[in-house]
């Protein structure tokens, strides 16, 4: 099985903006990661910049509601473990 990796629904680079700051509680930043397999992530990161990801995209549901994601995600499961996408 494949090592999963930390995404944070609210990116690290985005903890410092007044508007995020307001919105969310420290913990709520610190504290809002989803681990998911290599390709899931690199796909997110591909797809959202890290600002729609902080402001729109910052739960699960959020994500897994986008169709390019969810997509992805239905693509993806149907393959072996360790599977590798070409971009």
């Amino acid at each position: 099985m494949e090592a999963l990796t930390r995404h944070h629904l609210i990116p690290r680079k985005q903890h410092r903006r007044k508007r995020i700051r307001r919105r969310f509680s420290r913990a709520e930043r610190e504290g809002r990661i989803l681990h998911v397999c290599p390709p899931c992530h690199r796909h997110i990161h591909r797809h959202f910049d890290e600002q729609t990801l902080a402001e729109r995209l910052n739960t699960r549901e959020a994500l897994l509601a986008e169709p390019v994601i969810r997509d992805f995600v239905a693509w993806i499961s149907r393959h072996p473990p360790g599977f590798k996408p070409r971009y």
